[in-house]
């Protein structure tokens, strides 16, 4: 079949790059954002997808807005039987759904119609999921609730984080794309209407929501370190008024009952912080402008003590 791929972030890549393999399958074009301010100089970054695409030959279109008419002629002209749809982006109008001859499907990283939206798989680990998944769904005119072809569940482990979970996931989108697609040929592909009624919905995140609020359990603290990790990081601030990131290297201790966000004790390893319940230690930090480094490399410079509070901004 003629496909024609619409994807942004790295998720979709195993899945773009096995359509390109296939026998079965022509990817005629490649839709992806425009390139994007990266890092402090502010230079412009292609997406993976737009590299690969580019890599292989495969013509590649970054619209600013997917619903412009020069948009829509590109598409049309390329007369696609179906328009596969993974983290690109953008909401897809009417016009544009209407423009293949079979369908417009799109892979989402989750088990719909749970975590609908920007930030399914940190939405998982976050609120304590034992499963999670990918689901091929055909796409509607809401977001993401369109009826479900296939979906795939997935194990989370204990120590998952987002960047790790996100790769899981990614691998999962390859063969589901393909049977999915083999399905839909064959004219053999269902249809499974969501339940609206179980639907949940997460929003894009930004750097700002990976602060600590140490008012919350130990339990839910870990869980968000290790689901934000390495996007959008979680990060508190120290006595000083310090910025400092946190990363996954956290344990949860026992209930020491003080103040949320009190330091409880300070040695070489490690920083023992008071939470709304239980307690965290921390091992490994990034002071703000600085490199990652163990907690006994930031206090040979920097004098913490017991009874101080994380949190407090200056």
């Amino acid at each position: 079949m003629k496909i024609v791929f619409l994807g942004t972030g790295d998720i979709g890549l195993p899945s773009l790059e096995a359509l390109h393999n296939s026998k079965e399958h022509d990817v005629v074009s490649v839709f992806t954002q425009p390139d994007r301010p990266f890092g402090r100089k502010g230079e412009l970054k292609a997406s993976i997808i737009k590299e690969f695409a580019e890599k292989h030959s495969i013509p590649v279109f970054q619209p600013d807005r997917i619903k412009d008419q020069y948009a829509l002629e590109i598409l049309s002209k390329a007369n696609p039987d179906v328009l596969v749809v993974v983290a690109y982006g953008q909401i897809l109008p009417k016009s544009v759904l209407k423009i293949p001859n079979v369908s417009c499907i799109n892979l989402h990283a989750s088990l719909l119609p749970s975590y609908r939206g920007a930030a399914p798989i940190q939405a998982a680990i976050l609120n304590g999921e034992e499963f999670t998944g990918m689901t091929v769904m055909y796409i509607g005119e809401g977001l993401d609730d369109g009826d479900i072809l296939k979906s795939e569940k997935l194990k989370i482990r204990k120590d998952e984080t987002g960047g790790s979970l996100h790769d899981r996931l990614a691998s999962l989108g390859p063969d589901l794309l393909v049977d999915s697609l083999k399905l839909l040929s064959r004219n053999e592909a269902p249809r499974k209407k969501q339940d609206h009624t179980q639907s949940s919905h997460v929003s894009k995140l930004s750097r700002s929501e990976g602060e600590i609020e140490w008012k919350h359990a130990a339990e839910y603290i870990e869980r968000k370190i290790r689901a934000f990790y390495p996007w959008p990081g979680t990060f508190t601030y120290f006595p000083d008024g310090q910025l400092v990131k946190i990363f996954p290297e956290v344990l949860i201790s026992e209930n020491f009952d003080e103040e949320a966000g009190k330091i409880i004790s300070v040695n070489s390893n490690s920083l023992v912080i008071s939470c709304g319940e239980g307690s965290i230690q921390l091992s490994k930090i990034q002071p703000s402008g600085r490199k990652k480094m163990t907690l006994s490399s930031y206090t040979s410079g920097k004098k913490i003590n017991p009874g101080e509070f994380l949190g407090i901004k200056n």
